[in-house]
């Protein structure tokens, strides 16, 4: 049973700008507490299938995950990561606001093989981390 986070947030910065910023995964850098490193794997301009390899720590230890961008609409971005023990799904939805736009991050993640099994347990720890992830990202998008 995967792990589903959502956070919903109203940012002072238009939905092009916040699209144009968090369509590069590299800025999780920028806003993410769990990343420690983000490189891009391809050049070019960023378009559906371009991908990333991304550093987190999560609860002391550093895990690989490839990342890549699956889903770009107008308003939607959804990125795609995985290694041997679990399936990240990363999906923002971004739309106008009367004070800017509004951005609902929806974070999935599906464990593998006996990882499976301790996913209830982590739960806690994926709501503390989407919490960090809310007071993070509104002031560095805002800097636009």
């Amino acid at each position: 049973m995967p792990i589903e986070v959502v956070r919903t947030l109203v940012i002072a910065q238009s939905p092009g700008a916040v699209i144009e910023y968090l369509q590069d995964f590299t800025h999780t850098e920028e806003w993410d507490p769990g990343t420690v490193r983000c490189a891009r794997l391809d050049h070019g301009p960023v378009l559906v299938g371009s991908r990333w390899r991304n550093v987190s720590r999560f609860r002391g230890r550093e895990t690989v995950l490839e990342y890549a961008l699956v889903r770009r609409d107008p308003g939607r971005l959804v990125f795609r990561g995985e290694n041997r023990t679990v399936v990240a799904v990363d999906d923002l939805t971004i739309d106008a606001h009367e004070r800017g736009c509004r951005l609902v991050y929806r974070a999935e993640l599906t464990f593998k093989g006996l990882a499976a099994l301790v996913a209830p347990l982590l739960r806690r720890s994926f709501e503390e981390l989407a919490d960090q992830v809310e007071r993070e990202l509104p002031p560095v998008l805002a800097r636009l």
